[in-house]
């Protein structure tokens, strides 16, 4: 089949990408003139594992083109997925400026049947929107074009985006038409030999389903992270309380795991517009706000616990392991790292940065200062420090040498921002470790005096 996606940012790259190593014929457009001539060379402005790869791979296949070019883009289009960014507005509703200009666009250049694929997360009622856009921008071009429009939420893990694409858990096809229904069918047969997985819905529960799935699975995040907290007040802890609580099936274990706060791209903006949606309604939601307001809460508690262990800051050296907003990823929108880079310097700390992957992206959000060093790995940025932060749990900081550290070191303290450590291992080793959802230990032996 012949697609077109319009957008190459996250979602319509990879979306191209894997329908391309599906067999199909891809043209992936942008009107960013540099990002097309970057992937024409076969080189991917974003950073997921694989995709790079895959990219090269299609494009020396001849199963994968990028153009700017709307009307060579849509010349042998079956399907155009409408991909591009809805970034969150002041008020926190989404801006569908991007979505609107694509939609007018294509209406422009449009010559025959053709079916409109909203893949970006967009409110409910888009889907109508678009229709009537492309039906105004037919009128007026005096064409006669018939078209449909699918709405086909993506579920795509930013470090595991390849294989979500390739081995969905569910397809949903939000669709007003047996036509098209009968086209994405077809389009997605290869992804359902063994299940079927399609879910097939009208435009606005297809809508609202997006931003459902994301909802629910940040509550579960800030109920662990509001949890953790009374452990660490109760002298409980939090990890043997997780395992105990997924063992429920009925609950399961994902995303169960406390943390710094999540962030990213999705979490936020997508929680921000259902509440905002709601709000137009007149319709209150305070389980949407609660989730909210704990993640930002959050994401202060690792610069609180900081400060309560040394006091003063005041010319302290903290190294962070970590920057982006979860492993896999260099993506730096909304990562808890930028809310304790912005703690900790206030408080005159010197702080010594390092990721494996997100340095280039946390130069761009980070402004300069002479408190921060930007450090080449884990043991140059522990050199001198006193006190370690883990920040995200890339596989890189699973296995160090923490005998090294401690001797590169100036203090003893480690943050454990993700809980990826054993305590026990860590104070054996001589240090002095603080994580999410338990007591330290110099808190717990006061407790018991």
């Amino acid at each position: 089949m012949k697609l077109l996606v319009v957008g190459t940012g996250y979602v319509g790259l990879v979306t191209g990408v894997c329908f391309a190593e599906m067999g199909h014929d891809v043209v992936c457009l942008d009107v960013d003139h540099q990002k097309i001539e970057l992937l024409k060379m076969g080189r991917s402005p974003i950073y997921e594992p694989g995709l790079e790869e895959m990219l090269r791979g299609n494009i020396k296949e001849g199963r994968l083109k990028f153009t700017t070019d709307y009307a060579l883009g849509l010349k042998e289009a079956e399907v155009c997925f409408i991909a591009v960014s809805t970034p969150q507005n002041e008020d926190g509703s989404c801006n569908l400026n991007y979505v609107k200009q694509a939609a007018t666009t294509i209406a422009t250049c449009m010559d025959r049947y053709t079916i409109i694929v909203n893949k970006s997360t967009v409110p409910v009622g888009t889907g109508h929107m678009v229709r009537e856009l492309i039906s105004k921008q037919l009128q007026a071009n005096g064409k006669d074009s018939s078209f449909d429009v699918v709405s086909n939420p993506e579920f795509l893990k930013e470090g595991d985006a390849i294989n979500d694409f390739m081995k969905p858990d569910r397809i949903v096809l939000g669709v007003e038409s047996k036509r098209a229904l009968r086209t994405m069918v077809e389009l997605y047969a290869p992804f359902n030999v063994n299940h079927n997985r399609l879910l097939t819905m009208d435009l606005a529960s297809s809508e609202l389903t997006k931003y459902a799935s994301n909802s629910m699975l940040a509550s579960r995040i800030s109920f662990m992270n509001e949890l953790s907290g009374i452990c660490e007040h109760v002298g409980a802890d939090i990890s043997q309380v997780r395992k105990a609580v997924g063992a429920d099936n009925r609950i399961g274990s994902a995303f169960l795991y406390p943390g710094v706060g999540y962030g990213g791209s999705c979490f936020p903006k997508d929680i921000r517009a259902l509440r905002t949606t709601a709000q137009q309604f007149a319709y209150q939601t305070p389980l949407l706000d609660a989730i909210e307001s704990v993640n930002e809460r959050q994401k202060q508690v690792m610069g609180r616990k900081i400060t309560s262990y040394f006091g003063n800051l005041e010319g302290k050296v903290i190294a962070l392991w970590g920057l982006s907003f979860k492993p896999g990823t260099d993506d730096m929108r909304e990562a808890p790292s930028l809310e304790l880079i912005r703690a900790l310097l206030q408080e005159g700390a010197f702080l010594r940065l390092f990721d494996p992957v997100a340095m280039d992206r946390a130069r761009e959000v980070i402004p300069p200062s002479p408190q921060i060093s930007w450090c080449r790995d884990p043991f140059d940025a522990a050199t001198g420090a006193d006190a370690v932060a883990l920040m995200t749990e890339w596989k890189q900081f699973r296995m160090v040498n923490f005998t090294k550290v401690k001797k590169i070191m100036r203090g003893v303290a480690f943050f454990d921002g993700r809980n990826q450590y054993r305590a026990q291992e860590l104070q054996e080793k001589g240090f002095d470790y603080i994580c999410i959802g338990q007591q330290s230990r110099k808190r717990a032996k006061e407790a018991l005096v």
